[in-house]
């Protein structure tokens, strides 16, 4: 019985072109460079992050991040930014009893910004705000005690298998891995993803799980 199911943020709840293309902006180079130089990285087994720094050898990420807010050019998050089975999904679940738990790679900004959607979910917290991120152990224990549930109980989703899936089975949790995204297509036929407990390609899916 699935008592509890957290969701992965980025490309699970969110689209993440927003971000990437707010970056290119600042950067001065073009949007479907960054997007392509991301999915290079990405292809590669790199942190994401390392798009960034072929466009600016040696940038500092958090300074650069920092300098976006200070001018007004920070992160932004709205009701445009969410997959539009987001909404109908998390509410069907708690509709039925499930605890709903948004729990993700992100920053502490993002986590407000996720809060004033007033999205379906009983608690949302991100890894800038518990100060420990995915695939780390650490992450997945936090997830358990904000599931409020033993882990067999708890169902985590996500698109990606290194990072949402292999983790999340380590860590004693049910996991159901998202066909969406350039993670989640790219990776969908990795031993990680094969290994999940389900494979979905909407939220919605979600619901047959829980009945």
């Amino acid at each position: 019985m699935i008592r509890t199911v957290v969701f992965d943020v980025g490309e699970t709840l969110v689209r993440d072109d927003r971000y990437w293309a707010s970056w290119a902006d600042w950067l001065g180079a073009p949007r479907h460079t960054v997007a392509a130089l991301v999915g290079a990285v990405v292809a590669q087994g790199h942190d994401n992050g390392d798009a960034l720094r072929l466009i600016r050898p040696g940038i500092d990420i958090a300074v650069e991040y920092a300098a976006r807010e200070a001018a007004g050019r920070g992160e932004q998050l709205d009701e445009a930014d969410l997959y539009p089975d987001v909404r109908p999904a998390l509410a069907a679940l708690q509709e039925r009893g499930v605890r709903v738990v948004i729990a993700g790679n992100q920053t502490v900004k993002a986590g407000q910004l996720l809060r004033g959607l007033d999205l379906p979910a009983d608690l949302i917290a991100t890894s800038g705000e518990w100060g420990v991120a995915k695939p780390s152990r650490e992450f997945f224990d936090r997830t358990l005690d904000a599931a409020d549930a033993l882990s067999h109980e708890t169902l985590y989703v996500g698109d990606h298998p290194q990072n949402d899936i292999a983790p999340a089975r380590a860590a004693g949790l049910q996991t159901a891995h998202l066909r969406r995204g350039p993670w989640g297509y790219l990776w969908a036929d990795t031993p990680e993803a094969a290994e999940a407990d389900w494979r979905i390609d909407g939220l919605l899916q979600l619901l047959e799980i829980v009945s």
